[in-house]
């Protein structure tokens, strides 16, 4: 399986990047209820993902759960990571449709299907 490319099919079942909602640094604030020391410390630490949006630093809606980063994100990062994938890399293709799943693996990751989603990101180095 190659890395992520930019141009995916999308599926019924999925959104592609476009259609999500993104959240600033001080709504996450607001929805986490930290402060932004702790929101950039949660993105070093790969409990979040970002990427500049319009040249403002967000992340998907779907990475959050309830007041919290989803407690699945970190361990697919660090495990894209591992595969070598930048993090502009590992936020397309957690976005992104995977044929694979069916849906995009933030999808798939919210639906409980962790094991399968980490399998196919180390199935990529």
């Amino acid at each position: 399986m190659a890395k992520p490319s930019s141009a995916s099919a999308q599926t019924q079942e999925t959104r592609t990047e476009a259609e999500r909602t993104w959240l600033t640094v001080p709504e996450l604030v607001d929805v986490l209820g930290v402060g932004v020391g702790r929101i950039h410390r949660l993105l070093e630490d790969k409990h979040l993902l970002a990427a500049r949006v319009d040249g403002v630093l967000k992340v998907p809606s779907d990475f959050i759960a309830g007041d919290e980063p989803m407690s699945e994100l970190r361990g697919t990062l660090i495990v894209l990571a591992d595969a070598g994938f930048s993090d502009d890399e590992a936020m397309s293709w957690l976005l992104q449709p995977e044929d694979s799943l069916g849906v995009a693996p933030i999808d798939a990751l919210r639906a409980g299907r962790k094991a399968e989603v980490r399998r196919i990101a180390q199935a990529l180095a």
